[in-house]
């Protein structure tokens, strides 16, 4: 892993070039986007957009292709192109609204890749034609969260579910006959054009493959991050890794990348295990296989506890079993899940004396702009495999059949072409 905020040396000569020649990279599609992207946006600047966009009319209804108007960006504000998306479970599970408000009509959609169309006042890191991973949360780089070097919980730009509008201006960018359709988490993806502020996009290397590293601006990354930022394994250690969907197989991929020599999966789906060995898993745990709680298992096995694990659930129960789950005087459990709020962790104090560490961590704690790119490169070196994430992907006018896979259950992540 690089360093928090500082490029690795790939990334800083892609990012101090400023005559990139053309003619060099004509046989890479992404140059085709940008030399697209650019032209258009000479013509399209400052000017409303009518695009195509996948409308949630109200709550578990198929997502509806529509024609919508996007307003241009205003201060601090960007309007991205969107070339790629996909579908996450959080996209899921506020379209479905079963256990919280979601606030209809909106769009949604938050991993993808896309290019700069437009630039609002005070923007200055970004200029049309940039490659950008629009992100979920962001990095105003003024707040106490962002001049901290342990926090990527910007004051500012911290996920809101609930919000629906852009934050200068408390209105939407997205309409149709006048009428807002809402936004979602300040990125709404599913869209041929969006409009994001500025702190929630992470400028790539123009070389990476849009289609691949799309999936890498939230799921993925989150439990990667969560495995080598915050639970920090040694090479030749053991972690336990409570499930094994994308985020959980995002963590193992850390686990693989540190050098744990002992990954254990744990899931109630046996049908999980197989494609997890890809991804580093060597062991595999059933907690319905088994009589007593799955941390003894896991105890019993490892020698008294693994030396790290990673809660990818938000099942409460699975975040106590890997709590108690880690060796005492020097295991560490990582919390990633969200729980229901109403939720509470219970487990004897002695299990703190005895000197096991329990965290939390949020989008694996990258800072969206500092590090995302960091991971992008991580990819582009051929140290992180994405490929293995992506197991269908379907055109934007078959959107409502990545949740249809979703919501069977099958494959990882979708990726949803735009054009």
């Amino acid at each position: 892993m690089y360093a928090p905020g500082v490029a690795p040396p790939r990334l800083e000569k892609w990012q101090s070039s400023t005559n990139i020649k053309l003619k060099s990279l004509r046989t890479n599609p992404n140059t085709i986007y940008k030399k697209m992207s650019t032209t258009a946006c000479k013509v399209t600047a400052c000017k409303v957009i009518k695009c195509k966009a996948a409308v949630a009319w109200e709550a578990g209804k198929p997502l509806v292709i529509e024609e919508v108007e996007v307003a241009p960006p205003q201060k601090m504000e960007v309007r991205v192109k969107i070339l790629f998306t996909s579908l996450c479970h959080t996209d899921l599970y506020f379209w479905e609204a079963k256990a919280q408000d979601s606030v209809f009509p909106r769009i949604f959609g938050h991993e993808a890749s896309g290019i700069v169309e437009s630039v609002g006042e005070g923007v200055t890191e970004l200029v049309p034609g940039d490659h950008v991973l629009p992100v979920f949360t962001g990095e105003c780089r003024d707040c106490a969260h962002c001049k901290s070097e342990e926090s990527n919980m910007c004051t500012l730009l911290r996920i809101n579910t609930d919000r629906g509008v852009m934050i200068n201006d408390e209105k939407s960018r997205f309409s149709i006959n006048g009428k807002p359709i809402y936004h979602f988490v300040g990125t709404s993806t599913f869209s041929e054009y969006t409009v994001v502020h500025v702190g929630c996009l992470a400028k790539i290397n123009p070389l990476a493959p849009m289609d691949k590293v799309c999936v890498l601006s939230c799921g993925i990354s989150t439990g990667l991050g969560a495995t080598l930022n915050v639970a920090k394994p040694k090479k030749g250690s053991s972690v336990a890794i409570f499930g094994l969907g994308a985020v959980g197989l995002g963590a193992a991929e850390g686990a693989r990348l540190a050098g744990a020599s002992r990954v254990i999966g744990v899931d109630f789906k046996n049908s999980r295990y197989e494609g997890a060995k890809k991804f580093g898993v060597t062991e595999f745990i059933n907690p319905k296989d088994y009589t007593k709680p799955v941390q003894e298992v896991i105890a019993e096995m490892t020698d008294g506890g693994v030396d790290r694990s990673v809660e990818c659930t938000g099942n409460i129960d699975a975040m106590i079993s890997a709590f108690e789950c880690v060796h005492d005087g020097w295991g560490v459990a990582v919390l990633v899940g969200v729980p229901h709020k109403d939720a509470i962790f219970k487990t004897p104090p002695i299990n703190f004396l005895n000197e096991r560490t329990l965290k939390g961590t949020f989008f694996g704690n990258y800072k969206p702009r500092s590090d995302l790119p960091s991971v992008v490169e991580m990819y582009m070196n051929k140290e992180l495999e994405v490929e293995k994430f992506i197991t269908h992907e379907v055109p934007f006018a078959e959107i409502n059949k990545a949740f249809e896979l979703m919501l069977k259950g099958e494959g990882l992540r979708c990726i949803i072409k735009m054009e």
